[in-house]
């Protein structure tokens, strides 16, 4: 069906940039967004899960208190090691 629909300049440049970033058509974004505005679309069924806790505890001689110390040099190595080909 056509129609003639008149959006407000927010709502068309939102519907612009949606279409844009998703390559799909304008009219493609403008019938989605009215199907979820209208609760046409239908809703994926939502799938249960069940999470199972462990214990996390850091293995023995491993100070928490330097991790932050341990990554530092672990970057400042990455970065010795990108740089010391160019």
């Amino acid at each position: 069906m056509r129609t003639t629909l008149t959006l407000e300049p927010d709502v068309a440049d939102r519907l612009r940039s949606e279409a844009t970033l998703g390559k799909k058509s304008f009219k493609h974004i403008v019938n989605a967004a009215l199907r979820r505005g209208l609760g046409l679309e239908k809703e994926a069924p939502s799938v249960l899960f069940r999470v199972i806790p462990h214990s996390a505890a850091l293995r023995p001689g491993i100070d928490p208190g330097k991790l932050n110390q341990l990554a530092d040099e672990l970057e400042a190595a990455e970065f010795s090691r990108k740089h010391a080909r160019s």
